[in-house]
């Protein structure tokens, strides 16, 4: 099993433009269903740090580098941080 956590605190006015990536990436995920992959999202009580977290069992290939929302999720989070 491989566990991955991303924290992340970014600026006050990307609040919900980071929110609505998570929402389009997870979305992404469910719909292209890859077994094996486990993920969740919440944000800190100080509302401007999210904890992204992704398991894989066993023998999964992380298959997030295939999806085009996760790659633009992290090509956009440099922009988006505190």
């Amino acid at each position: 099993m491989n566990v991955t956590m991303i924290r992340a605190k970014v600026k006050d006015e990307s609040i919900a433009e980071v929110e609505a990536a998570v929402k389009t990436w997870f979305a992404a995920i469910e719909q292209a269903q890859p077994k094996g992959v486990h993920y969740a999202s919440c944000r800190l009580p100080d509302s401007a740090t999210f904890v992204i977290m992704l398991k894989l069992d066993e023998g999964i290939e992380n298959p997030l580098p295939t999806v085009p929302e996760f790659t633009e999720f992290q090509a956009s989070l440099q922009n988006w941080l505190a």
